[in-house]
């Protein structure tokens, strides 16, 4: 797993998003993009990070960052996580997990003395014209927001 960094273009891809829509990362050019990589919905962890995302979405917006969900969960299974969190940005549907081999977050995970393939949560501020400005790997779920926001507010 060779997880991408800061000055590398980031990957294009367009996936499903919790409405069905395809949605490309290059409709977001002349923006910065937080690209969020999550394991599961509805997962304790997922879920606290998707809540402090979308109780911070006036400070994102005012730094110009739209925020972009990308999990493994099948388009079906995002439309119950958006309602029950009332979450106010778009999740979209990595099942072959492609999008997330691209960017090098899908990899070898060990949880409770077992070994499987998943998604490591890493996140990716996308700059304006493509190219990832941080790579946000290492934070506790609950502060995730928090690096996001403290790295824009210096930036």
């Amino acid at each position: 797993m060779k997880t991408l960094t800061a000055g590398e273009v980031a990957p294009t891809f367009t996936l499903p998003d919790q409405d069905s829509n395809s949605v490309s990362l290059a409709q977001f050019t002349g923006k910065k993009v937080l690209v969020y990589f999550y394991p599961k919905a509805m997962t304790p962890g997922c879920t606290v990070q998707a809540q402090n995302l979308r109780d911070s979405q006036s400070a994102l917006k005012a730094h110009n960052v739209e925020v972009l969900g990308i999990s493994p969960d099948p388009v079906k299974r995002l439309p119950k996580f958006i309602e029950k969190e009332q979450l106010n940005f778009t999740l979209l549907s990595d099942e072959d997990h492609a999008v997330a081999d691209a960017f090098g977050v899908w990899g070898l995970k060990k949880f409770m003395g077992r070994e499987y393939d998943g998604i490591h949560r890493i996140s990716f501020l996308i700059n304006e014209h493509g190219v990832i400005e941080k790579a946000f790997d290492k934070f506790k779920t609950k502060e995730h927001h928090q690096v996001v926001l403290a790295y824009l507010d210096n930036a």
